[in-house]
């Protein structure tokens, strides 16, 4: 099985983020069908909660909710949704059309709760101005990380999707000095060049993904977001399973020293979702592993 192509290539020009619940005593399998046979896996991506699975009867290890995380310092909010679709493209009038026709699919099924749309930002810059994805895995290390393999069939390569909202707040920010700024990230934002010497809180360290046991490489998709006098970023990060993800959450808020990623000066996540995509079967998504 192919994965479906998005979640190894570059991020687009502009992307749309639709979030869905499901609808009580809804007809899930016409709906999944549909969307199954819409979402090419390149200009629309699929993702399905573990909600979905559960009302199918048809849940398989590893996949489930957004975590809760008590000892979280700050707090990560988990707003887990049935569905989630990536739209990608050139024009975000023709994602909004599309949208439009994918979310007519859905309605039997699934109410749409959220519409978040994101954009690339200069060379894949966060809208600091700092470079992001920089330590992306890259060809077959990107397959390694980012697709199922060997867990069967309906599972072989599918991925696993962890989407989260975060707020930046720019004054703080800019209030911060240069040195501060790049030490909260662990790179010099003017050549990207890593800081040998940032503290400990800085992104950089705690999100490492050689230095965690076993290591916890992810592909990550982020792209910034604007709605009237706030934005931020749309992070996106796709795994093997969602275990890689869940380590770099929990040393980031402190779980593993105590230490909080230095991020949290200046941004913090709105939501927190996690979603399967399956892999594609000809020119749709394959949703057998759900016994659809």
């Amino acid at each position: 099985m192919t994965p479906q192509p998005a979640i190894l290539q570059p991020v687009p020009d502009h992307a749309r983020h639709l979030f869905f619940d499901l609808k009580p005593a809804a007809d899930l399998r016409a709906a999944l069908r549909a969307l199954a046979d819409a979402c090419d896996g390149a200009s629309a991506v699929l993702g399905i909660g573990a909600g979905v699975a559960a009302a199918l009867g048809a849940g398989f290890t590893g996949l489930r909710g957004f975590p809760e995380l008590p000892r979280a310092r700050p707090a990560i909010p988990a707003t887990q949704h049935a569905l989630w679709l990536w739209l990608r493209g050139d024009d975000p009038g023709d994602l909004l059309l599309r949208g439009h026709a994918l979310q007519a699919m859905a309605e039997p099924a699934f109410t749409r709760v959220q519409a978040i749309d994101s954009f690339r930002h200069r060379d894949s810059r966060d809208l600091t101005g700092y470079e992001d994805g920089t330590e992306n895995p890259k060809d077959e290390a990107a397959v390694e990380a980012a697709i199922a393999q060997g867990q069967g069939a309906g599972i072989d390569g599918s991925s696993f999707a962890a989407v989260q909202q975060w707020l930046h707040d720019f004054p703080a920010f800019e209030a911060l000095p240069r040195a501060e700024q790049d030490n909260c990230i662990g790179r010099r934002r003017d050549d990207n060049e890593e800081i040998g010497d940032a503290p400990a809180s800085a992104h950089v360290k705690r999100t490492a993904q050689e230095d965690f046991e076993p290591e916890a490489f992810v592909v990550r998709r982020s792209m910034p977001w604007v709605a009237g006098a706030d934005g931020g970023l749309m992070f996106l990060a796709f795994g093997k399973s969602f275990e890689a993800f869940e380590a770099q959450l929990r040393r980031m808020t402190g779980h593993d020293d105590g230490i909080s990623d230095a991020l949290f000066h200046f941004t913090r996540p709105l939501t927190g979702g996690y979603y399967w995509c399956p892999p594609m079967a000809g020119n749709g998504a394959d949703l057998s592993a759900l016994g659809v």
